[in-house]
């Protein structure tokens, strides 16, 4: 019979493994040395041995999932409870039990971090909804707020799933903001192309009424009026893009109409009026050699003779009128100062009116000046200064009133 620390063969080939619940026959050997048989069974324990070691460094060094680690140790377990191996199984069963116990920790671990991982979905998907709510309820920006519902439909498929309940019940509520937003957006539509309507309705009347008066050729009025339909047009808004180009299309057609004959006819009438151009510019000529005044009689009915002859001229072309008219109104002007400046002088009765302001005037400044000679003589300080004040104020008055008695000289 061969021994060994771990088993044994017995005398008719049977093979035992000894465990701590006493020997086990794990086979038999009918052929061959007994130390053969002890090396066979001691290669089965340790390829035993070796599978452990395999799923010790697998859950060590892996993620490998807590149920399927868990699932490998029992099928272990069970194959050393059952070996047909020669070996120190106890040390076997004590590592596969080290080794559901790193499992069970590993499983809590996951317990763990799978229960954050919700907790973070949960937040990201409430974010979500919330800002989903606040775009449904508050957001204008129809393009943007579309597109950023979109994305937020995306995150949320990205994101860890949650419980059923509250992924469900939070779905819903992301649901219901997308479909509020939709009607909202609708209702804007609906109502903005109702307005457009409104606007296409009354720029439609604004090109009517341009059309109408297009082959006008009262000039003036009917210039006025396309002013005015110029101001309701940008009054009145935007229509469909479609119908403002093709209103505005129709309404610039009326109204460069209407101006380019307009322009025309001002242009022939313009080429016309070029002698009555010529022939002013003489005058004008002539009228400014009448300055500077020398003689107010003189000037003004040469004057008169220029202006009789301007008026019988005729009209000049719209880009000299102005020039010309003002020329001829600044010699006027000058003429007319100075028939005032001159009438000024010769007036009698303002000019006794000055001279009778002056005769006062030193009249009074005689008088305080005599009152103010008694009050030095009396010592009187106040009536001094009194007189003092009154004297200076009227010798200002008086060379005032004396400048304008100069002027009737």
């Amino acid at each position: 019979m061969s021994t060994d620390p771990w088993g044994r063969v017995d005398d008719d080939g049977t093979v035992y493994v000894r465990t701590a619940e006493g020997e086990r026959a794990v086979g038999s050997w009918q052929a061959g040395e007994p130390e053969e048989a002890l090396a066979y069974f001691h290669r089965k324990y340790d390829e035993l041995a070796g599978q452990v070691q395999l799923l010790e460094q697998r859950v060590r060094g892996t993620d490998l999932a807590p149920a399927q680690a868990e699932a490998s140790i029992v099928k272990l377990r069970e194959a050393v409870a059952d070996a047909h191996a020669i070996g120190d199984l106890a040390a076997l069963t004590a590592r596969l039990d080290h080794l559901s116990e790193l499992v069970a920790q590993r499983r809590e671990e996951v317990k763990v971090a799978r229960e954050h991982a919700r907790a973070e979905a949960r937040s990201v998907k409430e974010r979500i909804v919330g800002e989903a709510e606040r775009i449904a309820e508050e957001t204008t920006h129809w393009k943007s707020g579309g597109e950023r519902l979109r994305q937020l439909v995306e995150e949320w498929k990205a994101a860890d799933r949650i419980d059923r309940v509250t992924e469900a019940a939070l779905w819903k509520r992301l649901s219901a903001a997308r479909t509020a937003f939709a009607k909202r957006r609708k209702t804007y539509f609906a109502g903005l192309d109702e307005q457009r309507e409104g606007v296409r309705a009354a720029k439609e009347r604004i090109v009517d009424e341009a059309e109408a008066i297009a082959d006008s050729t009262d000039w003036g009025q009917t210039a006025a009026v396309y002013r005015e339909l110029m101001q309701r047009w940008k009054n009145a808004g935007r229509a469909s893009r479609e119908a403002e180009d093709e209103l505005w299309a129709r309404f610039k057609a009326a109204q460069d109409q209407f101006f380019q004959a307009r322009s025309a006819v001002f242009a022939e009438r313009d080429a016309s009026l070029a002698h009555n151009a010529e022939a002013k510019e003489e005058l004008l000529g002539e009228a400014e050699k009448i300055l500077p005044v020398t003689d107010v009689r003189t000037a003004r009915g040469a004057l008169r003779s220029i202006l009789e002859r301007w008026e019988a001229i005729g009209p000049v072309p719209r880009e000299q009128r102005d020039r010309l008219e003002g020329g001829l109104r600044k010699v006027d002007d000058a003429v007319r100062k100075a028939e005032d400046a001159e009438w000024k002088r010769s007036n009698p009765e303002a000019r006794a009116r000055a001279q009778s302001t002056v005769d006062q005037l030193r009249s009074s400044i005689e008088q305080l000046e005599t009152r103010l000679s008694k009050a030095q003589a009396a010592g009187r300080a106040k009536d001094v200064k009194e007189a003092e004040e009154a004297i200076i104020a009227r010798r200002s008055w008086l060379e005032e009133a004396e400048r304008t008695l100069a002027e009737f000289s």
